[in-house]
């Protein structure tokens, strides 16, 4: 009787029935007080089994923790809420189980069109482990809507997956565009909005079936959770094999990581509209650095994507963007070995500001130029940032 791909319901939350914003019911995790103690920060269930009824039920609705977890549904229903997700959302123990699990519920022969230009751990698990599960994958530039619809193959694609903006070029692919030819096709449409964040994204109002984030990053923005996210527009067949295989591997999040990231969500928005103020402060003074050849960033008005951006982005154009540095490899490996202020680390999305040589961690066959640093802005003052980054490309070229 476990509810295995359900959020909580919002009525069990304690949510007000008024039409309140979006900000504000993530502010107060749907409004929920414990009805123990009253308290105003909902519980963290850790119990991994529960007692049955005298008929042999159980009426909780929880039977065992690895399909299901109180704390776990709560948080899925503030996400669900975030995106607007007619089918609910669904937490992984990281965001390539979550994507994973999409692939997975497809069968053997279907055909899968993703980007190029994308999270390079996925990539590298569509290259091979798709072939190995009988799936066919063919990368585009999906930011062409275009070649997108040319890598379509009638009767054979069951799935386009996207990733906008893309890491670490941030190339835009225009998700409305995209969920056309991809239901024209009878095929869905994932779209992964880790650097969007729901905040200035929902790809679901756009049209597409699915949206995926890793909850690792901003959405969490604490560096201390690993998560991924799924959340669906219908529930139907393909939504509840998702699940499925989330209650038979395992893939479920821990309860107590569920509770950390519904504290981050309570101030997502706060985090969000400030990184991605942060992020074009540097953006513009970056263009006009004379150590710093290109600037990838879609809220600049002369990036490539930018048009797209401004129609699928609101209040912002996310957290990331990279610059490409004069003097090729070399300047830029040596410009991220002075900063000081920016964290020389991997990852994205957190309060701290983080830099990375994106070149050097996905190695041979990445779209990743030699010369381009990756910078996921943080909560800092943008001026330390720049002056920080000012500095340390002036070393490197010194």
């Amino acid at each position: 009787m476990s509810r295995t791909n359900a959020p909580a319901d919002p009525s069990d939350a304690g949510e007000p029935a008024q039409a309140f914003s979006r900000r504000s019911r993530a502010a107060q995790a749907l409004g929920r007080i414990d009805p123990v103690t009253r308290g105003v920060v909902p519980p963290l269930h850790v119990a991994t089994t529960f007692i049955r009824d005298p008929d042999n039920a159980y009426s909780s609705g929880f039977s065992y923790a690895r399909p299901d977890n109180a704390t776990v549904r709560e948080a899925e229903a503030v996400l669900a809420m975030l995106e607007e997700a007619g089918a609910g959302a669904l937490l992984f123990g990281s965001g390539m189980a979550a994507a994973t699990a999409v692939f997975g519920a497809l069968e053997p022969g279907d055909h899968v069109v993703a980007p190029n230009v994308m999270y390079w751990a996925l990539k590298r698990w569509l290259r091979e482990e798709g072939p190995r599960r009988g799936l066919a994958v063919d990368f585009v530039d999906a930011e062409d809507s275009e070649r997108l619809r040319a890598a379509v193959r009638p009767g054979l694609t069951k799935l386009i997956w996207i990733e906008t903006p893309g890491n670490p070029l941030w190339t835009v692919t225009d998700i409305a565009a995209a969920a056309e030819i991809a239901h024209a096709a009878g095929a869905r449409l994932a779209v992964d909005s880790t650097a969007a964040s729901p905040v200035h994204t929902r790809p679901l109002a756009l049209g597409a079936d699915i949206v995926m984030h890793s909850g690792t990053k901003i959405l969490n923005g604490h560096s201390d959770v690993v998560a991924g996210v799924l959340a669906a527009r219908e529930s139907d067949a393909f939504w509840a094999r998702i699940g499925a295989i989330r209650a038979s591997g395992g893939a479920i999040l821990g309860p107590f990581e569920a509770y950390l990231l519904m504290r981050s969500l309570r101030t997502l928005h706060l985090r969000a509209e400030r990184q991605a103020a942060g992020a074009m402060a540097l953006a513009t003074r970056l263009g006009a650095h004379p150590h710093v050849a290109r600037v990838l960033y879609p809220g600049l008005p002369d990036d490539p994507g930018h048009a797209v951006a401004a129609r699928q982005m609101a209040g912002g154009f996310g957290y990331m963007l990279s610059i490409r540095v004069r003097g090729g490899e070399g300047a830029a490996i040596a410009t991220a070995a002075r900063v000081a202020l920016w964290k020389r680390a991997t990852s994205l999305g957190g309060v701290e500001s983080l830099i990375e040589h994106r070149a050097s961690v996905e190695g041979p066959g990445t779209p990743c130029p030699p010369d381009l640093l990756r910078l996921s802005t943080g909560i800092e003052d943008p001026t330390d940032l720049f002056a920080d980054l000012d500095a340390a490309l002036r070393a490197a070229h010194g």
